[in-house]
């Protein structure tokens, strides 16, 4: 069960992120003149929908099983994405995009179906083998760039790029058949009213843990999509080779997360989620400064004494017997000049910024001069490299994390409510879902207003903030169910 369930979660998965790689080929390539906002949308509304699905998915997957909310996902979800590949509207995008996002609610059916198979200790191990689906957004990072390549004939033939929704329709619907075949259906043994389902969700900690999914598995979506625009921007990347480094943030985040849940059941889910936090915002703070360079007014030469100007040369500027040395490398003008997204692609490595310094004469041959007259003004140049494989490292490091801490948040959740997994896991897979949405929203917003790539940095780190800071409040849950409370906070 558990391995058929990974396989058509990791499907699902990757049906959900497709948008990331066709709309980007789409708009870099004229097909659709969409806007930053419009792009923004069609990436957000297949997450925004599979995150509001979660909990309704998660109630009937307790009331009729994994094996047929699993099977009829794929299967329906199939429909819309073979319909993309006629779109010829943004209108018609956006609704498809809209109905095909059903795949992403996948994960709330899998985990209350997979979690009955295994005993308690070994649920965290369970989980974390099947959360590692979340490789198939770098499935789709990785292969869909590639065969978008192909079937477009290396952008000859455009029209080629319909039969990539096609070729997903049809594994998705191959995929259901096989999985309602091959498995068997299991729900919990006690039945409960809706009433007794949701009672939960008056407890604190379900919205502390949708908190903690909010960051890892949401910022796993939103930098799943992201950083392709972001390798192409910054990095001068074409979209198959900003694919293959895309692929290398969130292929080990599902693949560890696998690592995660057996950490989960070993050293606790708690532990685990701080050290995850810390490492995250540390590599954060660090990608914050963006790769720039500056030209900014430096220390100029001021004239000691009144007199005229006899030699003005590269080295030096003569006012009479007076002698001003000068470090001359040419200049623009004056004031503060910010450039983002610098495209130097054939350059040494630079760890540290590196910073250069030249004067500017500001007088003439001749010029008679007053004591105190700026006779060259000085000008200071800072670039800063941020080199392309310091970033990838801490971005793969980032990744590593999130997928660890995603399968502690459900590690959480199976502890605290074994009998409403199904309920608990739908609205924290809600939230997290939430977190994919509003991100790249957040994330063009931000680039939008102050035109730095780096400041998804800042909004992650905030966010990371936040979740320790909430880690560290004492649990008040209330006593429902018959599920006690566990003080996490100070355990």
């Amino acid at each position: 069960m558990l391995i058929l369930s990974t396989l058509a979660f990791t499907v699902c998965f990757a049906a959900w992120m497709i948008n990331g790689v066709l709309v980007t080929f789409l708009v870099d390539n004229k097909v659709f003149p969409w806007s930053p906002v419009q792009v923004g949308f069609l990436l957000g509304v297949p997450v925004l929908v599979g995150a509001v699905m979660r909990l309704p998915i998660g109630l009937l997957t307790d009331r009729f099983g994994g094996r047929w909310v699993i099977s009829a996902i794929l299967l329906v979800s199939a429909v819309p994405m073979f319909l993309l590949s006629g779109a010829d509207s943004y209108a018609a995008f956006l609704w498809l995009s809209m109905f095909f996002g059903l795949a992403g609610s996948a994960f709330a059916a899998g985990v209350p179906f997979v979690s009955l198979w295994y005993p308690k200790n070994k649920q965290g191990t369970a989980l974390g083998i099947f959360g590692a689906g979340n490789l198939g957004a770098s499935l789709t990072t990785l292969i869909a760039p590639t065969l978008l390549d192909r079937l477009t004939l290396q952008g000859t033939e455009m029209d080629g790029w319909r039969a990539l929704p096609q070729l997903y329709a049809a594994i998705m619907a191959a995929t259901g058949i096989i999985f309602f075949a091959a498995t068997r259906n299991r729900t919990p043994a006690a039945m409960m009213s809706l009433a007794q389902r949701l009672a939960p969700l008056r407890d604190m900690r379900v919205w502390r843990y949708g908190c903690f999914y909010f960051l890892v598995f949401g910022g796993f979506v939103a930098l799943a999509q992201w950083l392709i625009p972001y390798y192409v921007n910054v990095y001068s990347l074409s979209i198959v080779a900003a694919g293959f480094m895309a692929t290398a943030f969130s292929l080990p985040s599902g693949l560890v997360r696998m690592v995660g849940g057996w950490l989960a059941d070993r050293v606790g889910a708690r532990k685990l989620l701080t050290r995850v936090f810390w490492v995250c915002l540390v590599a954060m703070l660090v990608l914050l400064p963006p790769r720039m360079e500056i030209l900014a007014p430096g220390e100029g030469i001021i004239a000691r004494n009144a007199g005229v100007v006899t030699e003005l040369t590269a080295e030096e500027i003569v006012v009479d017997d007076a002698r001003y040395q000068l470090k001359c490398k040419g200049g623009k003008d004056s004031g503060t000049i910010l450039y983002y997204g610098v495209h130097r692609d054939q350059e040494d490595f630079l760890l540290l910024p590196n910073t250069s310094f030249w004067h500017e004469p500001r007088v003439r041959l001749g010029d008679p001069v007053s004591k105190g007259q700026l006779l060259a003004k000085g000008a200071t140049h800072i670039y800063f490299q941020a080199n392309i494989w310091i970033f990838f490292s801490l971005v793969f490091l980032i990744g590593i994390m999130m997928g660890m801490g995603s399968a502690a948040v459900f590690k959480h959740v199976a502890e605290d409510f074994p009998t409403n997994i199904g309920t608990v896991g739908g609205i924290v897979g809600v939230l997290g879902g939430l977190g994919g949405f509003f991100g790249p929203l957040l994330f063009g917003a931000l680039l939008k207003a102050t035109g730095v790539w780096t400041t998804c940095w800042l909004i992650l780190a905030v966010a990371t903030v936040g979740c320790i800071w909430w880690q560290r409040i004492p649990d008040r849950p209330a006593h429902m169910g018959g599920q006690q409370p566990v003080n996490h906070a100070t355990a």
